[in-house]
This record gives C-alpha cells, structure tokens and sequence, in this order.
C-alpha cells in the first residue's frame, strides 16, 4: 500500500482499501483537509480549510488543470438549472450532483483529469418541476440525495446503484407543492431533510430519516398548528398558519456534544402583507435548535417578528468556540439578511451582540443590547410599526427599504477562520421599494386568493454584491469588498491566508482574507452560483468549482451560456 505525505497527514489512495464516512470522520472533518466531506466543510459549517500549499505568494500561478462536462442540462432552455452546489471529496474520489437530482462518482486521482466511475439517474419527473440542488451528503457506505420531485435516495457508493428511495414531499390542501431547496445532513445515523417552499404557501418543515431504511422517524414544523406552543403568535382569523411559509433554504449545523440541530427559517407568507398575519408568526425569521434524537425544540431566537421585507434567516449559522468577557463560549455566529451580523450562547440560545454589517440599512435604528429584538419592537402590537417610512402597509404608496429584499447574505455559504476569527460572508449590497398591498383570504379555513389580492408595485433602487471580512471578537466589520453584481455563491477560508468565492459572471476570485485585496481571478466562461471547495490529491492542493445556475435579474450576459460543468485548479 503506497502512502503519501500530505502536508504533514499521511494520505492513502482510496482505490488501495474501503473506507466508509462514519460519525467520528463527520465530526473530525476538520482533520482531513484533503477531504471535503460536507456541504458547508465540517458539522459546524465553517468551510474552512487547513490546507496551506496555496497562498497569497503563489495564488497568481493557480491554473485550471481539467474540467469535466455534466449532464442536468436536458429541457431546461438557455439559463440552465439553479446548481448552488459544491462537490463532495472522499480519498481522492468526488462525489456530486446536478439540478435533476442526478449523482456522479469521479474520480480525481488522475492528476490532469477527471474520470466518471458512475452516473446515477434519479429519474425525476420534469413536468412541473424546477431543476434545483445545492447538494448531497454521504454516510457509510451511501450517498444521499433529494429529487426536484420531492423524494430521497440512498445510492451505494461503490456500484451507484439506489438502496431505497423514499417519496416525502406532497402537495397542501390548497394544491401548493413542497419542494427540497437544501442538500441532506447526515448525523447519528440520521439524515436531515427539510421542506423549503415557504413562499409557496407551504409550512416548512425538518425530518429526519433513517439512514439504514429510509424511514421517517419524526418531523418539526416550522409554522405551529392551533394548540402547539407558538401558535398564539398567529392572531388572525382564517387559519394563515396553513400557509404560513418559513421554509427552510439552507443545510443546518450540527452540535454532536449537545445533539443539536441549529438551522435557519424563512419569512411568513404571504411576504409583504404583514396584516393579513397579524402577530409575531414564529418560528419565521427564526434560528432553531432541535434535539436530533427527538425533532422536539430545544431553543429558537426571532429575529424580526411580523417580518414584511423577505427578511427570511435561511442562512448557514456557523458553530465555532471564541473568547467573549474573559471567558471561552461555544457560539452561533450569522449574518442576517435584514443587515445585521448576530451572535448566540448555542448551549441555549441567548442572544449575545449584533452588529450592523451592510452599507445600508434603514428598516429599523438599531437592536436592543438586551433582548437582540429591533429597538421598535413592541410585543403588545399584532403588526409591527419598525420604521414607518420603510415599512409599506396596506394602501401606502412607494417605500425605499435598505437592506434590499434579497438581504445581505442570504441562504450563500458563509465561511469561519478560528484561528483569527473572522467570520466572511458574500451576498447583495443596496435597497430595494414596493407598495402596500393587502393580500386576500380564501375564507375562515385558510388559504390565499390570489386572484382577489391587490397587486404590488416593487423594484430595486440600487443593488451590488459584496464581500465581508466581519472580526466576531471586535464584532465589527474588518473589510469589504464591492462586485458589480451579487455573489450567489458562497465563501471558502484556507490556512494559506485566501478567500475563495465565485461570481455568476464567470469570475473565480481569490482574496487576501484579512484585507480583501484581490490576489487571483479566472473566468471560467459560463455563470458560478456554487460555492469553491479546497482538497488535496497526495501533496497538490486543489480548487474546484461547480457551473450552472440561472441568470439572476438584473444581471445580463454578454455571450456567456449556462452550462453545467466542473472546473479543477492548482499550482504548476
């Protein structure tokens, strides 16, 4: 058996021996960075990496040294399918997939290509169904994947073929479909799926299946049903709860000392008219902890209650320890999408500081340094006033609102360095204006009627991407970084001092990660939402990428076609 020192770990060729991904290796993933073993890099979702053979001296000499075409571009026309995924890597194989929910095993010890050991075809029904992923998770000796089509698949990682598969999404009874908008997390045995179309009218939801089966062993919702702690903070009188939204955008973190699962929820539905949903309308807007083994709550902070702006929390809460008021705390770090950065105690959830880290921001005059509620807050109202010339209510003309609708960072991977505690995150800059409209109830057994609903006028003001460096020690902005256009992407922090995100025009970008200074760039030629990831084959470090994703209004392209493909860089 050949062994190869990786920048001081020893590393074995998986085509030498089988190895599975247990829950130590989960919970070590921090270990191997030559692998890239979840979505978000490790349980705590920090994305960062240990590797250090590329840095800020020799990141100018990063080329591109194979890519490979993937499949998923089947009846989808010109812009292509909503990939905001990143690859798997295990022991020198690659594991991904495309927005069908098709899986591929590649493999990447051929140092100048790529080569497929198989394809899964999941099958998924087209017709009605948008092609979306933002990815896969592997456990033992599978890879689990979810379906546009609303179904979950165990495939066996050496020969591809499917283990079960496991119909889970279905429609309401006013004919509104739940959709998959997360990758799968595999923990203890489980794997965490949840339902994501909240502004579909649906309630969102996390279940957890068994890995070994595919059985559903329990399910929280995320709006409560009538007599479920939380309801009461529904005061309407036609059931808004049935299409109360929060639905879940992105891939949650795991606690596996407490048993944790701590994720972000979306804003209420309807969106904008916070009247026909009068009271706080928790759990939306809201960061959650469940007991893994039980689905049942353990803590949830709301971060704007009565939301009217699509200030949804979707994004990835990330799980780091830090020294705060002379003592070490195990926190939950998270830039908000209504422009704030927060930081939680994740034993319990209390709230900790917050701290404005968007150019603009309006909507409210700050958050109180003891309850972590906006200052305007008021629990005896059933609809929050905030900043009235902000806030459109029902019959109010145009009102500007910064941060923009589609927030801050939103549901984009966010990115943690423990050594110097910076937290990055990569998103939208700007404002955005709409008008009241009031939006119409089927009746007392709930519903939305669209067709006697007002319409609302909406637009965009001003609307730019940006990068930011945020110090959770100081809790302030350390650095920015302006992009013509949002990132949809996500961000990656290595030990070699770089930054990598990837821009929808084309752009992969590598920064100085403590000034955000531009060190690298490569267009690849076709539109990045997937965020980059970081491993090594032997001693090379490697970049991949991941192509394909829809072309974001108000962004246009010259000549450049959505394609689905993956690109692979490292040194000379």
């Amino acid at each position: 058996m050949t062994a190869f020192v990786l920048l001081g770990t020893a590393f074995v060729f998986g085509a030498q021996f089988k190895m599975t991904v247990n829950q130590d290796r989960l919970i070590n993933a921090m270990n191997e960075p030559q692998n890239w073993l979840l979505m978000n890099g490790d349980y705590g979702s920090t994305r960062y990496s240990k590797l250090e053979q590329l840095n800020r001296e020799n990141v100018k000499s990063l080329r591109m040294v194979w890519a490979l075409a993937l499949g998923g571009m089947q009846d989808l026309g010109p812009n292509g399918p909503e990939n905001e995924v990143n690859p798997l890597i295990d022991n020198g194989f690659m594991y991904t997939t495309d927005g069908w929910g098709n899986v591929y095993k590649i493999d990447a010890t051929n140092l100048d290509r790529g080569k497929f050991v198989w394809t899964f075809d999941a099958k998924a029904k087209r017709q009605g169904n948008p092609s979306r992923t933002r990815g896969i998770a592997l456990w033992e000796d599978r890879v689990f994947v979810n379906t546009p089509d609303g179904r979950v698949i165990a495939i066996d990682r050496e020969t591809g073929k499917a283990v079960w598969d496991k119909p889970l999404l279905t429609k309401t009874e006013f004919g509104a479909q739940e959709r998959f908008l997360t990758a799968p997390l595999a923990a203890d045995g489980k794997i965490l799926v949840q339902n994501g179309a909240g502004d579909g009218g649906t309630r969102g939801f996390v279940a957890a299946l068994d890995a070994k089966t595919g059985n559903e062993l329990w399910r929280w919702y995320a709006v409560p049903k009538p007599g479920d702690p939380g309801s009461e903070t529904w005061k309407d009188d036609h059931n808004a709860w049935k299409t109360g939204g929060a639905g879940i955008w992105q891939t949650g973190s795991y606690d596996p000392v407490q048993k944790l699962y701590i994720f972000g929820t979306g804003n209420p539905y309807p969106i904008y008219d916070p009247q026909f949903r009068p009271g706080d309308n928790l759990y939306s807007d809201s960061v959650v902890a469940l007991n893994i083994d039980t689905g049942k709550l353990a803590w949830y902070f709301q971060y704007t209650p009565n939301d009217s702006w699509d200030y949804d929390e979707v994004g990835v809460n990330m799980l780091y320890e830090m020294k705060m008021d002379g003592q070490t705390r195990k926190v939950v770090g998270h830039f908000g999408r209504n422009g704030f950065f927060y930081t939680f105690d994740r034993t319990n959830g209390k709230f900790l500081k917050a701290q404005k880290y968007v150019n603009d921001l309006n909507w409210t005059n700050g958050i109180n340094p003891t309850t972590g509620k906006p200052v305007e807050y008021n629990p005896k109202l059933d609809v929050q006033l905030y900043n009235p010339a902000a806030r459109a209510l029902r019959g109010d003309p145009a009102k500007t609102t910064c941060p923009t609708w589609h927030g801050g960072v939103a549901h984009q991977p966010s990115a943690f360095n423990p050594i110097k505690n910076i937290a990055y995150g990569v998103g939208v800059e700007g404002c955005s204006w709409g008008t009241g409209a009031a939006v119409a109830s089927r009746g007392p057994d709930g519903g939305v009627n669209n067709q006697q609903s007002e319409s609302r006028k909406f637009g965009s003001d001003l609307y730019y991407g940006s990068v930011t460096a945020f110090d959770v020690v100081k809790h302030k902005v350390m650095a920015k970084a302006i992009t013509d256009i949002e990132v949809r992407s996500g961000a990656t922090d290595t030990a070699g001092g770089l930054l990598f995100t990837a821009l929808q025009d084309g752009w992969l970008v590598a920064y100085n990660d403590e000034t955000l200074e531009v060190l690298w760039r490569f267009n690849v030629g076709t539109p990045l939402k997937g965020a980059p990831v970081t491993y090594a084959i032997g001693p090379k470090q490697y970049v991949a990428v991941q192509s394909s994703g829809r072309h974001e209004h108000p962004v246009k392209f010259d000549n450049l076609e959505s394609s689905s493909y993956l690109f692979v860089f490292a040194l000379n």
